[in-house]
């Protein structure tokens, strides 16, 4: 008998014996990937004598209670899944007991975990670690192993107590211990935990009309907060939580590039900007496919499970693995505005752009295959602070209007005179007369097109007080890996480029996109008081006010 049929033959006997429950049949990529995860912490676990023994240290030789939980996870899946190699294997026990014996060492009188990057004694991080423990203590009791589930008693139960009273930094955090304490109720329980668990759910759920949580990461914490949800919908069998969860999850149906990266323009939080993709979306997703029978989720988690599917979450929640239902495909074809969060999406197929309607200098994007289009941006030198920033956006007919106001002035002598000196100058700038105000106007218009879009920079103000205008420039970074035609290096600034004239065209594998025309009655990109350039190739157009220029982008 194969070890699959083996599989198959204690799922049956499931039914009419005290046993495990149904074992889940998971694809063996999955099982030889933990299988791998499992050999490389034997490999690295310290198993000498001394402080760091049974933990795992990282390049810069520090050893966190995080990384020891993630062997506890892993390596209580392989022990107890019968088609892994490390199937009943003692050896495992005698890591996990080593890793287990580390984490209570890690803990404070509280119960906490120390992340020593920034977080010290932590409940919210005993959190994310008790998430790790608890999958491998829920395992080690469904399958009726209770050598393990021994093991990771002492550390789970001194963290309870201290998450059942501990407090957060940030908004997800509450999800974090909430779901922590859940999964610890699940194997150990104690009303305590319930009732903190109330608590926080009492304040309601910070989700807002265009489906982000309050810090709008849409890869990092979005998906913390939808597996939190989904661990307490499920432990505490209230599937009301899963309405955030769906709400997050559908609209992040059109927060994707064509190739399934991520947009993070509107993250409040460290994925700013970062490329990511929907990888730690993996389990929700799974989750709410098989349990609403919902084809565009089931789409995703077919994209996201070949590679990011875990062995312990399917032997966790095991309905999980089945097949999914029929595939419906996600949108394709839309201009989908989120006015909360400030962002107007547009998709046609392969091509994509994004505006970014208020609070961000970075107010367009678009791509189409390879070749991306990260950023536009443009400023003037206005007194140090002519970055454009738009403070208000309108559509009109087929455009979004984004538009700022400056203002700059003058300050006379007070009225009466009185002493100044370096402790009250700012203090009484304020009562100073206000003269030779200066105003500037500043906007750009995105409209789309067949093909692309046209972008329409105005710059206007302080007409016959200055002589020769105020210097602006636009800047077009672009992502890495491609060809650029058409333009000439920019004094002084590495990676930067000046488009004179005409068009500048920019390739990679193939493909090309095509902007312009270009004008440079001056070469300064780098304006006083404008945002840094951006990493990479930027192409810059300039100018002097009043400026008035549409740049169009041609994706081919």
């Amino acid at each position: 008998m194969t070890r699959r049929e083996a599989i198959l033959s204690l799922s049956a006997a499931s039914a009419v014996m005290a046993a495990p429950p149904r074992v889940p049949v998971v694809p063996l990529s999955v099982v030889e990937r933990t299988d791998a995860t499992v050999d490389s912490y034997l490999k690295t676990q310290i198993t000498e004598a001394g402080p760091w023994l049974g933990s795992v240290p990282d390049d810069y030789l520090q050893h966190s209670a995080g990384t020891a939980s993630g062997l506890i996870e892993s390596m209580t899946a392989a022990l107890l899944y019968p088609e892994s190699k490390h199937f009943g294997s003692n050896a495992l026990v005698a890591r996990i007991r080593l890793a287990g014996a580390f984490l209570e060492r890690s803990q404070s009188p509280e119960g906490f975990i120390d992340l020593l990057s920034t977080n010290f004694n932590s409940p919210p991080d005993t959190g994310f670690v008790v998430h790790n423990v608890g999958t491998a203590a829920a395992l080690a009791k469904l399958y009726q192993n209770d050598e393990v589930l021994e093991i990771l008693r002492p550390f789970l139960v001194n963290a309870g107590r201290g998450l059942a009273k501990g407090g957060i930094h940030t908004p997800n955090h509450r999800w974090v211990v909430s779901s922590a304490l859940a999964q610890i109720n699940d194997v150990f329980p104690d009303p305590a935990y319930v009732a903190r668990i109330q608590q926080w759910l009492a304040e309601g759920i910070d989700i807002d009309d265009d489906g982000q949580y309050t810090e709008r990461s849409t890869v990092t914490y979005n998906t913390i907060c939808d597996r939190a949800f989904t661990v307490l919908a499920a432990k505490l069998k209230k599937p009301e939580l899963l309405e955030p969860v769906r709400k997050n999850l559908r609209a992040m149906t059109y927060l994707l590039h064509p190739d399934g990266e991520v947009v993070t323009e509107v993250s409040k939080r460290q994925d700013q900007y970062v490329r990511g993709t929907m990888a730690g979306y993996w389990f929700p997703v799974q989750y709410l496919a098989v349990h609403d029978s919902d084809g565009q989720f089931s789409t995703m988690a077919r994209q996201l499970g070949a590679q990011n599917a875990r062995l312990s979450t399917l032997m966790e929640y095991p309905e999980l693995a089945v097949p999914l239902p029929a595939a419906v495909a996600l949108p394709e074809d839309y201009e989908k505005a989120m006015p909360v969060i400030g962002l107007t999406r547009i998709r046609r197929g392969a091509l994509d752009g994004t505006v970014i309607m208020q609070d961000n200098s970075r107010f367009f994007s678009a791509r189409k295959g390879p070749v991306v289009i990260e950023a536009v941006r443009f400023a003037t030198s206005f007194f140090g602070k002519g970055q454009f920033i738009p403070a208000a956006t309108v559509k009109r007919g087929n455009g979004y209007v984004l538009t700022q106001s400056l203002e700059a002035p003058y300050y006379q002598p007070l009225v009466p005179p009185q002493a100044v000196d370096y402790k009250t100058w700012p203090t009484v700038r304020d009562r100073r007369k206000k003269t030779q105000i200066c105003k500037l106007e500043q906007s750009a218009v995105v409209t789309e097109k067949a093909g692309g879009f046209d972008l329409r920079i105005q710059a206007r103000g302080i007409s016959g007080v200055t002589a020769l205008g105020v210097p602006l420039a636009v800047e077009i970074s672009l992502r890495e890996g491609g060809q650029l035609e058409g333009c000439r290096p920019a004094p002084h600034v590495d990676g930067a480029w000046v488009l004179e004239k005409d068009y500048a065209t920019y390739r990679v594998e193939g493909k090309t996109v095509r902007f312009g025309p270009g004008v440079a009655p001056h070469l300064l990109t780098q304006l006083r008081g404008a945002e840094a350039k951006l990493p990479g190739t930027s192409v810059y157009v300039t100018g002097y006010t009043p400026f008035d220029r549409t740049i169009s982008f041609e994706f081919s």
